[in-house]
């Protein structure tokens, strides 16, 4: 589904994240439900929460928009495809985003940074999280493209 054709159609029913996302990986395009983790420049409950089974649902991360560190690289990539999450949006930086590029997954971030991030844990999963003018919480819909992310209320697929 095209993030622009769902406008069109459930116009206000659909909430626009209004942030410049870099976008990499093969998968252009993904959709599912919410799981949220909150950190800021530690990845460790991230890379837990990434861990669980996916089940097709979208990882949504608030890193606080820090471009400082990297929240995700390649290696924490694998694991997200590998246990079958559709994609992930962070609100922070990546690394090693040549390699993320090549792999077939889905990930949207504000920026790219070669610095690793801290592992002592601090952060909290399944909450609300804020960013772009959207709140993401577990109970809602992603859907994202090349031209952005939406949220839904309900399933539109």
């Amino acid at each position: 589904m095209k993030t622009a054709d769902l406008v069109d159609a459930h116009g206000e029913e659909v909430h626009f994240c209004d942030l410049p996302f870099v976008k990499l990986g093969k998968k252009k395009s993904f959709s599912g439900p919410i799981m949220t983790v909150k950190c800021f420049e530690d990845n460790a409950l991230l890379k837990a929460e990434l861990q669980k089974p996916g089940e097709g649902r979208v990882m949504v991360v608030d890193g606080g928009a820090s471009s400082r560190v990297a929240l995700l690289g390649d290696q924490i990539a694998m694991i997200l495809r590998d246990n079958g999450w559709a994609g992930i949006v962070i609100n922070g930086a990546v690394r090693d985003s040549a390699e993320i590029n090549e792999m077939v997954v889905a990930v949207f971030c504000l920026s790219v940074t070669p610095k690793k991030s801290v592992k002592d844990g601090a952060g909290k999963a399944g909450g609300p999280v804020h960013f772009g003018g959207v709140a993401f919480t577990p109970d809602l819909y992603l859907y994202a493209d090349a031209d952005g992310v939406l949220v839904s209320a309900r399933d539109l697929r």
